[in-house]
């Protein structure tokens, strides 16, 4: 005994105290006789009896059981062979009383030469016993409701929940079908899945369905049902249980949140007001309501001022003065609208006022009364037709967005016999909110597109001056109001000695930054022909201010300091002399001209690309061509020529075989070009500029040698006085003198040979004196005892305008006269 009871203490043996430390349980070690050697304080505990009163004796003592030898050694036999046993047994407690342990006898091990088996035993927990009054209670009076069918679908037991949510006395249920007795509910379909449960004994969960019930007759209710089978003791199916629950409030939440996110992708697809007020009347009817009405502020409909009411900005007026944006009914025609779209309406909810749309909160009206006197005083057309519609329930909700009051949206149910209640005042808050976003992008939007139109065609010419030189004709299409207006430009600028400067570019970008920024290069370009520059000089010139214009243009988005927005721009210049009947042109970045030869072939002459405007750092080169008479040449932006269903080469030659097949006048020409490439709104803006050539003959341009000497100038002043008055223009043969005779005497003087005058009879008079010198005149204001220093000012009064020009081999001084 004293042997085993040190064993079982030892630190070093494998198995049993690791066993009994770790166990929670009560444990015994008992020899293969049976005896106990080894007791723990769990097994004190369970059985209140001590280790002194128990090791060294049998453990049969301690069995509330009668014996079986047998079956002790078939559990011993099962240990041995290493499998251990577990089973319920009954031991005798201290006071005498049994109790019941679930028993485990582990394998048989050996402590020293002796065999031994460790037994653990735990108290069997005490079941909770159901009595058949708790389960009656619990199942008729349970949250859920509860009913029980035969196979013929015939109602044997229902609860007091399903009960009262049906509405139907348990007396009349009982020994009816569901279709006998709520034909609204889906009965055929819940009839349906029963059947199909009895059938395949396949439960079904969670169906969803929505109906009336007699308990609510007026409100649709959503319920969630669960089907399974009943099965007797002999496995046969034996009818059919169902559970419902009324989820009405969580599919309301549902239904908000799903036709909230529909609102999302159906309203507001385009940045129009109007269509966007009708889109948020389609999409409430008639899943929310029977007719609805989107009334907006004039303000807002107003591409002039700010467009709308600040909802800070004081008192409204009484009556705001609205139009019907959108309107919808699931009547054809809108029968029960008392306007029109597009009509000026007045309409809020009596009794209130303007500051309804200003920091009212949502209108619930439950019971339209077409009787009541707010409504048959205030709004007695209305009162009609709710009278006349059974319009009945009514929702209001102000339109605002960005603390701006955008109009009223009122929603009304008439054929729908449900009344709105406080959460439909929650969708349609939600909705018209998202819709009053739209509407109010839309209306900056709106602002800011007509706004920027007004600035580009207010940039672009009005009116083109070719002379005698050039036949004009010009189309400008902007692009689609949703990419928003772009910096296409062009323009034509007359030039001394009858030539003509012809120009087009295309800012690049969108937008009143684009327009405001074509509308500088537009001036820069003026400026810079003014100064005769030649197109690549030109080009060079404007290249530089579109580096200056980038560098001041600072980054919006926050970037870093010093950071700058590229602003890019493509351009051509082309300068034709009807005289010499050439064309010397330039181009930075943008595309070639077209030219139509009088015998109808194009051909697209392709003066050196250069970069695009605003990269800087390259050089631009300039091309010369000569033009027969009756020649056409276009200048385009790349929108005419390119598109997604087209390469710019394969637009460019769609281009010339318009231009080259038409015998038309060259604004039908013009027109009818645009529209045959561009036969829908493209993304970016479109702009064609035509000129038919002319040149100037013989008749018309007289030149004579000047002789570097003084003497000459009388007899050179006499030809051009001659030839003037043989021109039929006598009003200007005198002031025709004083010019030729000043210029050519400056010349005489002061110029290096040859000198050489030219007179041009175009849409002015126009005498040039060209010499050899690179030395410009300069207008000088001469004292009164100066002898000299008036001519160029004599000039610049005589004449509409003067100026000088370089040339390769000199410079020409100029001045036009109008012809009367």
């Amino acid at each position: 005994m004293d042997s085993a009871r040190d064993a079982f203490d030892a630190p070093t043996p494998a198995g049993p105290r690791d066993l009994l430390d770790a166990s929670t349980d009560a444990a015994a070690i008992v020899s293969a006789e049976g005896v106990v050697v080894g007791w723990t304080r769990g097994a004190e505990a369970l059985l209140d009896r001590p280790a002194s009163q128990v090791v060294g004796r049998s453990a049969a003592e301690l069995v509330a059981m009668d014996r079986d030898p047998a079956r002790v050694a078939g559990v011993a036999a099962r240990c041995r062979a290493g499998m251990g046993w577990s089973g319920v047994v009954s031991v005798r407690h201290h006071d005498g009383r049994s109790v019941d342990v679930d028993l485990r006898v582990s394998a048989s091990f050996r402590i020293g030469d002796d065999e031994c088996f460790l037994l653990s035993a735990r108290r069997r927990s005490e079941r909770w016993t159901l009595g058949q009054s708790v389960l009656d209670g619990f199942l008729t009076r349970s949250p859920v409701g509860m009913a029980v069918m035969d196979l013929e679908l015939r109602y044997v037991w229902l609860n007091d929940t399903l009960e009262r949510f049906g509405g139907v006395p348990r007396e009349q249920r009982l020994g009816r079908r569901l279709s006998e007795l709520l034909p609204g509910l889906q009965a055929v379909a819940i009839e349906g899945l029963m059947s199909k449960v009895l059938e395949t004994g396949v439960p079904v969960t969670d169906y969803e369905y929505l109906g009336w019930s007699w308990a609510d007759p007026h409100r649709r209710h959503a319920y969630s049902t669960s089907f399974f089978p009943l099965v007797g003791d002999d496995d046969a199916v034996t009818g059919v249980c169902y559970m419902v629950q009324d989820v009405t409030e969580r599919w309301h939440a549902r239904r908000l949140l799903s036709l909230v996110n529909e609102a999302g992708t159906r309203v507001g697809t385009t940045l129009d007001v109007m269509r966007t007020a009708q889109e948020l009347a389609d999409f409430a009817v008639p899943g929310f309501a029977d007719f609805v009405i989107v009334d907006l502020l004039e303000p807002v409909l107003s591409t002039e001022g700010h467009g709308a009411w600040l909802t800070d900005a004081g008192p409204a007026p009484a009556r705001p003065v609205m139009r019907r944006a959108g309107m919808c009914s699931v009547r054809e025609g809108c029968p029960e609208a008392v306007a029109r779209i597009g009509d000026r309406v007045d309409f809020l909810p009596p009794p209130h006022d303007a500051n309804l749309l200003i920091d009212g909160e949502p209108i619930l009206i439950p019971v339209l009364d077409p009787s009541d006197e707010l409504w048959t005083t205030e709004q007695p057309e209305r009162a009609v037709s709710i009278r006349e519609f059974g319009l009945h329930s009514l929702i209001s909700v102000p339109m605002r967005a960005r603390n701006t009051a955008l109009g009223l949206a009122t929603f009304v149910r008439s054929l729908n016999p449900v009344p709105f209640r406080s959460d439909d005042v929650l969708l349609a808050r939600e909705l018209v909110a998202r819709a009053a976003l739209c509407v109010d992008n839309a209306r900056r939007y709106t602002r800011e597109h007509t706004a920027a139109v007004t600035l580009q065609r207010s940039l672009l010419p009005h009116a083109l001056a070719g002379g005698t030189a050039l036949e004009l004709a010009s189309s400008y299409l902007p692009a689609d109001p949703t990419d928003g207006v772009g910096g296409d430009w062009f323009d034509v600028i007359p030039l001394s000695g009858a030539r003509v400067g012809l120009v087009v570019g295309d800012v690049v970008g969108h937008g009143i930054a684009a327009a405001a920024t074509m509308g500088r290069l537009r001036t820069a370009v003026q400026t810079l022909a003014d100064m005769e520059m030649p197109p690549d000089e030109l080009l060079a010139h404007l290249d530089d201010l579109v580096l200056r214009l980038s560098g001041e243009r600072t980054d919006d988005t926050g970037a870093q300091q010093g950071a700058t927005a590229f602003l890019g721009a493509t351009c051509l210049y082309a300068v034709y002399d009807p005289v010499t009947r050439r064309c010397r042109m330039a181009r930075a970045g943008h595309p070639p001209p077209v030219v139509v030869a009088p015998d109808g072939r194009f051909s697209f002459p392709e003066p050196p690309a250069g970069p695009p405007l605003g990269l800087g750092g390259m050089a631009f080169e300039s091309t010369e061509i000569e033009l027969a008479e009756n020649s056409l040449i276009g200048l385009y932006t790349d929108g005419l020529v390119e598109g997604a269903d087209r390469d710019i080469e394969e637009g460019m030659s769609r281009l010339g075989e318009v231009l080259a097949r038409s015998d038309a006048d060259l604004a039908t020409l013009c027109t009818s070009a645009v529209r045959q490439l561009v036969p829908v709104p493209q993304p970016d803006d479109i702009a064609l500029l035509l000129a038919r050539t002319h040149a100037l003959g013989a008749d018309h341009v007289v030149s004579w040698e000047v002789p570097a000497d003084p003497a000459a100038v009388a007899e050179v002043r006499a030809r051009a006085t001659r030839q003037v008055e043989a021109w039929g223009l006598g009003d200007l043969a005198m002031t025709s003198e004083l010019i030729v005779s000043e210029l050519v005497t400056n010349a005489v003087l002061y110029a290096t040979p040859p000198i050489r005058l030219r007179l041009i009879l175009d849409a002015r008079l126009t005498c040039e004196v060209s010499d050899a010198s690179s030395t410009a005149p300069r207008l000088r204001h001469a004292r009164i005892m100066d002898e000299g220093g008036r001519g160029l000012f004599l000039v610049a009064q005589l004449a509409h305008r003067w100026g000088s020009r370089y040339t390769a081999d000199g410079k020409i001084i100029w001045a036009e006269q109008e012809i009367p």
